[in-house]
This record gives C-alpha cells, structure tokens and sequence, in this order.
C-alpha cells in the first residue's frame, strides 16, 4: 500500500464511522496512523526477531538490534557487521542470529531480491522468502498481508 493509498483509505474511513474519525483525529500525528514502512528487509528482521516470544520481549530485542544499526534500520551489511557477541547481548539465541545472517546473505547475494520483490506474484514471493532460513510460508504470507 503506497503513502497515497492508505491516506485515501483512512479518509474513506473517517466519514464512514464518526467516532472512529474523532480517534483517528486525536491521534493523527501517533506513528501507527501514519503509512506503513515500505522497506522489506527491516521487515524479514522484525519478524525474526519476534518470533515465539513475546511482543514486548520482541519489541525490546528488536530495539537493542536496530540501536546496533547505523543509521538506525537494518541492512544486510549491518546484520554481516555484527559479532555473535553483540547479537547474543541485543538478546537474540545462536538460531535466530543464524536465520538473520542468512537473510543478510541472501538479501546480499541477490537471492531474496529485495529491490524488485514488489514487482513478484504472490507465490514468487513465498517462494524466494521461504529460502531463508528460519522463514516460513506463514511468515512469508504475514509479509504479503502487511507490506
């Protein structure tokens, strides 16, 4: 969904249900009334990052994980930078540093093609996603569903 997308939909929204319109007016300027982000690979991080745990937990990890970025997102080349000191210290366990070194690989190699993912079927899409270790169909449809 572009930036242009979801700001028509909300707006569709706020004359169909006033009250809700009233919420959405209070909190407008609140980050989860604003568009989602666009970039896939901070995506794929999060959702690693969060898996079986929970969402406060996961919240706090991905928090120290994106503090050891620079610039603040992560990117293959940041993930590839990290020791396995400092992503065990941000709270990762060996396994999900390893899912995530493999999708820094993968996203590096050009194998998860990140820069022309949106352009891919759906069924591309899980496809190239589900080669990451540690990603599944379900993840890679919960990708699909939210990016």
């Amino acid at each position: 969904m572009t930036p242009e997308e979801f700001a028509k939909a909300r707006r569709v929204l706020m004359r169909r249900d006033p009250k809700l319109a009233t919420i959405i007016r209070r909190y407008s300027t609140r980050s989860m009334l604003e568009a989602p982000a666009l970039e896939p690979f901070p995506a794929l991080v999060r959702t690693i990052t969060s898996q079986q745990i929970s969402t406060k937990a996961a919240a706090t990890i991905h928090g120290r994980l994106v503090g050891l970025m620079p610039g603040g997102s992560p990117t293959p080349d940041g993930i590839v930078a990290l020791t396995d000191e400092q992503l065990r210290q941000a709270g990762l366990s060996r396994q999900k540093s390893a899912y995530l070194r493999d999708l820094a690989a993968k996203a590096a190699s050009g194998e998860l093609p990140l820069h022309s993912i949106h352009e891919l079927p759906d069924e591309a899409v899980i496809d190239v996603i589900t080669k990451v270790k540690g990603l599944g169909r379900w993840s890679a449809e919960m990708f699909l569903m939210f990016r």
